[in-house]
């Protein structure tokens, strides 16, 4: 007996030994001690389904082998299911290869928004292939596959391994494939020679379910599950498209892989939580979140396409300034051949000289609307009769001027008198104005507060451009650090990379704002430096005739243009939905500066302070904010906006008709503010109802209030999504109302449209209307989420460098040059007409 027990023990020894010294043999034989779990194991062979039962004793060990050959990628999938009901259990699956390890449990749970849970129990992974590895001769590689359960019941499980025969993807090849949140799919793409970009298309033919498309070096483990597909690479949510630009420099051995990652929820990409249906007989969850997608990744534009592009803008816009240059010599060729008339005479201009006649409205004795008014004006003497067919030689009637060093805050030495208030109701009362009545103030003070508005406008681009240009350089640094595209709304299928800079396209063509913003600053400097030599060698003409030159305007639209410029490459360096303000502050201000310049050319003394100009900016960019937070639901925000445009509008139509001169004494506490407003209503809408005292200023302020009034109540029913361009059409709107108004009125006034402002207008129309129809393209929007954005892209259109949005850009730069020269030589025809001759409407 003893000698029996002796014998068994020597035996459990040695098995014991066995299992310590030769694990991996063990192994083999399957036979192994793990506590007082069996484990099985199974030479297993590729592309055989296995099934089986597991329980917390019973532990299966699948081995695979392989050779794996020099310069060979060898790729592996595993599927595996487990239908069990009950979550507590799952099967637990463990993959083991020469450098990693890959686990998942079955039943797959995804955890969505508010914490809703999504049980898979069909799960494919694929495993991470070897790296390759520059080796002589073939070698042998395990796969292990380790399926366990916690369960104290048995838990069937179906095991599949196969490889994979297309895991590299070709350029230029498009290759179909389909994902589900429990089966990601991941390729690898290899750089063909002498390609330094490639663009990673992806399309889908139905938005959902949400995926996302991330690029990854060739590390393991690859991050291919939803909870974890952000933690590594590029990557972009998706609907129906995607696309990525890869640089080579990003991947120094020059390959990478694709990863594809279906979303529990459609949250991301602007939809909603999936349905789940549980099948009770086979306890199975349909989640039917299958996505057939497309891959398809081509060759990128090369280096010297960026050196043509950056060329043709160039050319383009110098183009510009070669024009310039060519119209200054030809006007400088025809003055100089008419020098022999005198230094500076009437037909130095650009034709005959007419006098302009007024338009004379009805008075209250009655008299027709739109009749020539023969008589002259208060302020003038002899009128130009005969409408310019005979003209005599200009008469100056000097009026007697006093030049002071009066600081700017004072409009002149005149005015600080009380009896100029009296003065101005005679003046500006009257039933016809000339531009004589308004510019009875200093000309220097005039000009000096005219430039207010370029020093103040300097100082807010310097405020505004510094933050903001610090603001965008931080979104592309987190943009590149983090790898997430969906920071930025870009028209990825034309998102030229450049350095940093993820579109260099959009940035590039904003340079013909900058340049032409530049080029205006100069051609109003010509003209400046021209008008001052006049000035001090007292030329009559410079001093008493035609509009008077104040370019303090001029010099501010010039400055506007270029910081629009500016502020637009600033926005495309990752425009999104906090900083949208950057595209289209400066917009407003030039919408706004353009009205004050139309306004200020034939009210000169009354036009608007810088001051409450900017103010009323800021109000305007305020609202423009509050409506993209507020607007898009906010049933408030729409009722207090429309009261806000409506009684504006108002306001200002009530200044314009009455030339500033409409005053309430607020300083009256009884009920004279009252009897005043009801005093004016009954003599200016009751009495005259039928024929109004200011009719042309009548016709244009009760059109422009139409025109707000249907954009309020636009706003107020559909609620515009796009608030910030709503904002912009207003201003835009306006501006070409009043635009129209002028020049009708100016022609109805006998004045001429010389040549250059005719081509000008012209040319502002067409470019106009050809810059909206590209603006209108929408290749993305910031309104929707990044996925829902993406679906708007578009290939390239020029040069395979430039889009719709880029030509856009090329085009509203062209369009704002010219119509600030339309601004600029529109009343050149009254260069030698007295300014008492001279209507304002």
């Amino acid at each position: 007996m003893c000698r029996f027990l002796g014998i068994m023990m020597s035996l459990l020894w040695t098995l014991h030994l066995i299992q310590a010294v030769e694990p991996v043999k063990a192994l083999n034989l399957g036979i192994s001690v793990a506590g007082n779990r069996p484990t099985a194991s199974t030479g297993a062979e590729f592309g055989r389904l296995y099934t089986g039962q597991v329980d917390r004793n019973t532990e299966h060990i699948y081995s695979f082998n392989y050779t794996n050959r020099p310069s060979q990628v060898d790729a592996f999938r595993v599927f595996v299911s487990s239908f069990s009901d009950n979550l507590q259990y799952p099967v637990l699956f463990v993959v083991r290869q020469q450098k990693g390890v890959l686990s998942w449990e079955v039943p797959l749970i995804f955890r969505g928004l508010y914490q809703k849970s999504y049980p898979y129990q069909q799960v494919s992974r694929t495993l991470c292939p070897m790296e390759l590895v520059e080796e002589a001769v073939p070698s042998e590689q395990f796969i292990f596959v380790d399926v366990a359960s916690m369960a104290s019941f048995n838990v069937e499980y179906k095991l599949l391994v196969t490889r994979i025969k297309d895991f590299e993807l070709h350029t230029g090849i498009a290759f179909d494939f389909t994902a589900t949140p429990s089966q990601p799919e991941y390729f690898l793409y290899k750089f063909p020679e002498n390609v330094d970009f490639v663009i990673i298309k992806v399309v889908s033919k139905n938005s959902y379910p949400c995926s996302v498309v991330s690029v990854q070096d060739i590390v393991c483990p690859v991050y291919d599950l939803d909870h974890n597909v952000e933690f590594n690479g590029i990557y972009q949510s998706m609907t129906k498209k995607a696309a990525i630009t890869i640089q080579r420099k990003d991947f120094p051995n020059g390959q990478f892989y694709v990863v594809f990652v279906i979303k529990p929820e459609d949250y991301t990409c602007g939809g909603s939580a999936p349905i789940g249906i549980q099948d009770k007989e086979n306890h199975t969850w349909n989640l039917q979140r299958v996505k057939d997608l497309q891959v398809t990744i081509v060759p990128s534009i090369k280096a010297s396409v960026y050196v043509k592009a950056i060329l043709l803008c160039f050319v383009i816009f110098l183009a510009f300034y070669l024009g310039t240059l060519i119209v200054a010599f030809v006007q400088y060729i025809r003055i100089q051949r008419k020098s022999t008339d005198g230094p500076y005479s009437p037909d130095d201009g650009a034709g005959t000289v007419t006098a302009s006649h007024p338009i004379s409205t009805s008075t209250p004795e009655g008299s027709s609307y739109g009749a020539i008014d023969e008589s002259s004006s208060s302020g003038g003497g002899g009128g130009g009769g005969g409408g310019g067919r005979n003209p005599s030689p200009p008469v100056a009637i000097p009026r007697p001027r006093t030049y002071s060093d009066s600081s700017v805050e004072e409009e002149s030495d005149f005015d600080t008198m009380p009896e100029i208030e009296s003065d101005k109701n005679v003046i500006r009362t009257k039933t016809f104005l000339y531009v004589s009545d308004l510019s009875r103030k200093d000309r220097r003070i005039i000009s000096k507060k005219y430039k207010i508005y370029l020093w103040n406008i300097i100082t807010i681009a310097v405020f505004y451009a510094l933050p903001v240009i610090q603001l965008v350089v931080t979104y592309q640094t987190v943009v590149n650090v983090t790898g997430n595209q969906d920071i930025c709304y870009f028209n990825f299928l034309c998102a030229h990379p450049l350095g940093v800079l993820s579109a260099f396209n959009n940035i590039l063509s904003n340079l013909g704002h900058v340049m032409l913003g530049f080029l205006f600053l100069l051609i109003v400097l010509r003209r400046d430096i021209h008008h001052r030599r006049l000035l001090e060698n007292k030329n009559l003409y410079a001093m008493e005739y035609g509009i008077p030159k104040h370019f303090g305007l001029f010099y501010t639209m010039g400055v506007a243009l270029t910081m629009e410029g500016v502020l637009s490459a600033c926005y495309h360096v990752c425009p999104n939905y906090s900083n949208f303000q950057f595209d289209t502050s400066f917009m407003y201000m030039i919408a706004g500066l353009c009205m004050l310049k139309l306004y200020q050319t034939r009210h000169p003394d009354i036009n608007a302070s810088a001051y409450a100009a900017y103010a009323s900016f800021a109000v305007v960019i305020f609202l423009a904010v509050l409506g993209v937070v507020f607007g898009k639901s906010n049933e408030w925000f729409w009722a207090i906006f429309t009261i806000i445009h409506v009684l504006g509008s108002l306001a200002l139509s009530t200044h314009i008709y009455y030339m500033g001169r409409f005053k309430i004494d607020v300083s009256n506490t009884d009920l004279g503010i009252f009897r005043r407003i009801a005093m004016v209503v009954y003599t200016d809408c009751m009495q005259q109802c039928s024929w109004p005292m200011y009719m042309d200023r009548m016709v244009l302020l009760v059109v422009g209030n139409l025109v707000n009034w249907s954009f309020a109540i636009f706003g107020l029913v559909y609620h515009p999504r796009d608030f910030a361009s709503y904002m912009l059409g207003i201003f835009i709107c306006n501006l070409l109302l009043y635009l129209a108004f002028y020049i009708i009125m100016k022609l109805r006034s006998s004045e001429k449209i010389q040549p250059m402002p005719l081509f000008c207008i012209i040319a502002t129309a067409v470019i106009w209307a050809s810059a909206l129809y590209f603006f209108f393209q929408n290749l993305s929007s910031w309104e929707e989420t990044p996925a829902e954005s993406r679906e708007k892209n578009h290939e390239c259109i020029l040069m395979e460098f430039f889009d719709e949005h880029d030509i856009w850009h090329f085009l509203s730069a062209a369009a704002m040059f010219f119509s600030f020269l339309v601004l600029l030589t529109l009343d050149d025809d009254l260069d030698f007409v007295r300014r008492d001759q001279i209507p304002v409407f």
